[in-house]
């Protein structure tokens, strides 16, 4: 019998890869997602897949989702700011009740479980690059807080799982990832870039674009976090590219691919957005033998093009306003 996986968020943007890569290697599996910020046509081409099954369905109820499974993803979560700003409480939901429900399911079913962490539980990190070993820096109530700290608390959730009930647990945190199937309009630094160069409009760019981030091509994370899934690590462990870079840098690398003669728009820098984000995936070289294999350039040409032949399922009416 093949092995069976229970993806929540599984039509969301890494969800939805995280399904074609577990069909290939042979997995039944089962998507669940609300469709608040997931969208159906991420998994449009795997309606014919027997093996795949798409379920309209909060990861709140997932004890309610019939069989057995071997592996549980919790990818179940908004995760851009405009997102997670206009649903709050359906995040800080993500990261409680649905995570507890998740953990239960692979209590139940002697699964693994593995969690999708994120790099904003570093917050505005005091400690650059960032080791799992940090413990952050971050606003407990400012306007990210209901991500942060949903986050936070689902990692210590799940860790008291592993330590309380024995669940098999692993948790992955994950550092700015892009990539084909992100939605044009999720407010997000690469979409919100490529959206104004395809459309030759001002490219909005928050602060001074000093600030760094590290982007990790979505193959390279879906390539992490099965390996961590394949293992038998707890984690927390980094899964990014440790390679920096200013975000001005990136805005204008965007530019370049989509032929674009827009230029920088300089707008005011979102309150507790980190200066610096890079991280430090020791760990994962060492436990997972992994590294990211995607340059940014390669991963930046392949989402432009994306875009640049998806605009429509890209401008997906789910855009927050």
């Amino acid at each position: 019998m093949p092995q069976r996986a229970l993806v929540a968020g599984g039509a969301g943007f890494v969800g939805s890869h995280l399904c074609d890569e577990l069909l290939r290697r042979g997995y039944e599996v089962v998507a669940i997602d609300t469709l608040l910020t997931g969208g159906r046509t991420n998994v449009d081409h795997l309606v014919d897949e027997p093996n795949f099954i798409l379920l309209h369905h909060d990861a709140a109820d997932a004890l309610s989702v019939e069989g057995h499974f071997d592996l549980v993803l919790h990818f179940a979560s908004p995760a851009s700011p405009p997102w997670y700003m206009k649903y709050p409480i359906e995040t800080l939901h993500a990261g409680s009740i649905a995570t507890e429900a998740l953990l239960r399911v692979a209590e139940r079913d002697n699964a693994r479980f593995i969690l999708a962490s994120t790099s904003e539980v570093y917050g505005d990190p005091a400690v650059h690059p960032q080791p799992e070993s940090y413990w952050g820096n971050v606003n407990p109530n400012g306007p990210r807080s209901v991500y942060d700290e949903a986050k936070r608390y689902a990692e210590a959730l799940t860790a008291a799982f592993r330590r309380s009930h024995r669940v098999n647990t692993g948790i992955v945190r994950i550092f700015n990832t892009y990539g084909p199937r992100m939605a044009l309009g999720d407010g997000r630094m690469i979409p919100a870039f490529a959206a104004a160069a395809l459309k030759n409009d001002p490219i909005p760019l928050h602060g001074d674009g000093t600030q760094t981030r590290s982007l990790t091509y979505v193959g390279d994370l879906v390539r992490g976090v099965l390996a961590l899934a394949d293992s038998d690590q707890p984690g927390p462990i980094n899964i990014g590219n440790p390679r920096e870079q200013t975000v001005r840098e990136i805005a204008e690398v965007i530019v370049k691919l989509a032929g674009s003669t827009s230029e920088i728009s300089y707008q005011p820098r979102p309150v507790d957005d980190p200066e610096r984000r890079r991280p430090d995936i020791s760990l994962a070289r060492e436990l997972l033998d992994w590294e990211p294999e995607v340059d940014s350039e390669t991963g930046l040409a392949e989402t432009v093009e994306w875009f640049r032949t998806h605009s429509r399922s890209a401008h997906d009416s789910r855009r927050p306003e």
